[in-house]
């Protein structure tokens, strides 16, 4: 697995046992196709990609993964947020994950994506996960390490998301 998919299997683990069913929607940019790369603005944009923006946009979670590319976001990551509405995420919780190919690039999580979601005014978790080439074999995620990152930031998140889930 990787690790957006551990964020999320262990997301579903935590919230599963409190009683909380976690939705299996997922974005995946780079299979928006033309309607999204050649969109400037939401006008116009194909459904699918409509669909996709107020999926995020409507979300109780999100878990932002992106690999790092050139010591950022990449691109379509980036194109995607610039057609989130400015204000949808204010106050979401957003959970930071990235993947690059060595430690050095840890910080794209800190002077990258969190100003990213704090223009968004969104609630970043304290606790951010990086995983590095060296943390898998090929697409699946093997260190421990980066397993209790996910575990810690998800615990983070698990009683704010369960007080929004409980009725008032």
């Amino acid at each position: 697995m990787g690790l957006a998919d551990v964020a999320l299997q262990t997301l579903r683990d935590v919230l599963g046992r409190r009683g909380i069913r976690v939705a299996d929607t997922r974005v995946d940019v780079y299979r928006l196709g033309a309607g999204f790369t050649g969109a400037l603005d939401r006008e116009g944009i194909e459904p699918s990609v409509e669909t996709a923006l107020r999926d995020v946009e409507n979300a109780d979670l999100v878990i932002a993964a992106t690999p790092v590319f050139r010591g950022s976001y990449t691109g379509m990551f980036k194109h995607f947020f610039d057609l989130v509405d400015q204000y949808a995420l204010a106050n979401t919780p957003v959970l930071l994950l990235a993947t690059g190919g060595g430690d050095h690039h840890a910080l794209v999580l800190e002077h990258v994506l969190r100003p990213l979601f704090g223009f968004f005014q969104a609630m970043t978790l304290p606790v951010a996960v990086f995983a590095s080439s060296g943390d898998f074999d090929g697409t699946v995620l093997l260190n421990p390490r980066v397993y209790g990152r996910v575990e810690l930031a998800i615990a983070d998140v698990a009683s704010v998301l369960e007080e929004r889930a409980s009725p008032a």
